[in-house]
């Protein structure tokens, strides 16, 4: 079924981190509807607005590292392109971090 696209192993465990957070925020917001609030962000954000910002973020990350990683190999001499586990918990970490302080 999914033949057409490559589902290498880290690129299903972002995917399925994304729906295991679309489920969990949806269950959360049921449970405790969320109210407006200010964080570093420039503007009043909902749970899922951080959450969107977020997944934002974390997708520009790892198109960023999966673009820069064959030029990394140049500059760091490096005799393979580097993981995309790094790119992972990198932007795992960033959406953390929007939806903790955003």
């Amino acid at each position: 079924m999914f033949d057409w696209m490559v589902w290498t192993t880290p690129v299903a465990v972002f995917f399925c981190c994304i729906a295991l957070m679309l489920v969990g925020m949806t269950i959360w917001e049921i449970k405790s509807p969320t109210l407006l609030r200010k964080g570093w962000l420039p503007m009043k954000t909902t749970r899922g607005d951080r959450l969107f910002v977020g997944l934002l973020a974390a997708a520009y990350i790892n198109l960023a590292f999966v673009g820069l990683s064959a030029k990394a190999m140049e500059w760091f001499s490096l005799e393979s392109e580097p993981t995309v586990w790094i790119s992972f918990v990198l932007s795992m970490a960033v959406l953390g971090l929007i939806l903790k302080k955003g």
